[in-house]
């Protein structure tokens, strides 16, 4: 993809941020990226802990080169604009993030973003000011590609259970909005109150919310309802297929039944779907 290419790409991305709501799946290998165009949706986001689990590793045990390479083959099984879930932009310090930032916008993305968790039990999260020029620096990165990319400023505080989730998420998104993230969210949120605060104080940039096991009981209205402009699944369709298989997996190996593969996909569907490509 050339930088005309992504530019338009990530024109596209940011207009969907504009207005109503959208829902941006997030699928972990080509095939599912393939599938989720052809099913009608406008953008797809990657997903850190959906990809590290196709390769036996942990959430965040993934090397930056392996994730650059799985973001790239993304974008080159789809039309969509994608999103890269970028995780802490792989560095500490800003011109760390800054450099691998410029790295993934090689890889022709619309859009990404940077999360404040350290990924340490002390700290969970990057001190305040470090967040925020953390998110300076991811801005300062994408403005020198003159490429348009989406930047997404993430606040883990519910993620890593942090004891006032709320007030510390609206302190830090809004100044990760003023440092130059296009899009924030606060990943974890269930309560609708919550998020609704969130997207008063935010306004006008738009929210992200991530819908998963954990509050799967909103609905899309709902959420577009509260003013939220995105939605994404995060690793919840990895983890719907891998439910699937370590359910039949384990009936077979306890029970020596294989009744839950009568629930399977067809392969003449899978066939069929793949050789349209």
């Amino acid at each position: 993809m050339n930088t005309t290419q992504q530019a338009s790409a990530a024109a596209k991305f940011h207009a969907m941020h504009q207005s109503g709501c959208f829902v941006i799946p997030n699928p972990w290998d080509i095939g599912t990226a393939i599938y989720l165009q052809r099913l009608g949706f406008k953008a797809l986001a990657t997903t850190s802990a959906g990809f590290a689990f196709s390769r036996g590793q942990r959430d965040g045990g993934v090397p930056r080169d392996e994730m650059l390479a799985h973001i790239r083959e993304i974008i080159g099984g789809t039309a969509l604009p994608v999103n890269a879930d970028f995780q802490s932009g792989y560095a500490d310090e800003p011109e760390g993030v800054a450099e691998n930032v410029r790295l993934c916008l090689a890889t022709g993305v619309a859009g990404l973003s940077i999360e404040d968790s350290t990924g340490q039990a002390d700290p969970p999260l990057y001190e305040k000011e470090l967040a925020v020029a953390r998110i300076r620096a991811a801005r300062s990165a994408i403005d020198a590609s003159e490429t348009g990319v989406v930047l997404t400023g993430r606040c883990e505080a519910w993620l890593v259970r942090h004891p006032d989730p709320l007030h510390t998420t609206l302190e830090r998104l809004t100044t990760y909005a003023e440092a130059g993230a296009d899009c924030l969210y606060a990943p974890g949120v269930r309560n609708p109150d919550e998020i609704a605060q969130i997207v008063r104080t935010l306004a006008p940039k738009p929210v992200n919310v991530l819908v998963s096991g954990f509050n799967h009981e909103l609905s899309f209205s709902q959420l577009a309802d509260l003013g939220v402009r995105r939605i994404s699944v995060g690793s919840g369709l990895a983890l719907a297929a891998w439910g699937a298989f370590l359910r039949a997996a384990q009936d077979i190996k306890t029970n020596g039944k294989f009744n839950l593969l009568a629930n399977n996909a067809a392969s003449a569907d899978l066939n069929e779907l793949f050789q349209e490509k």
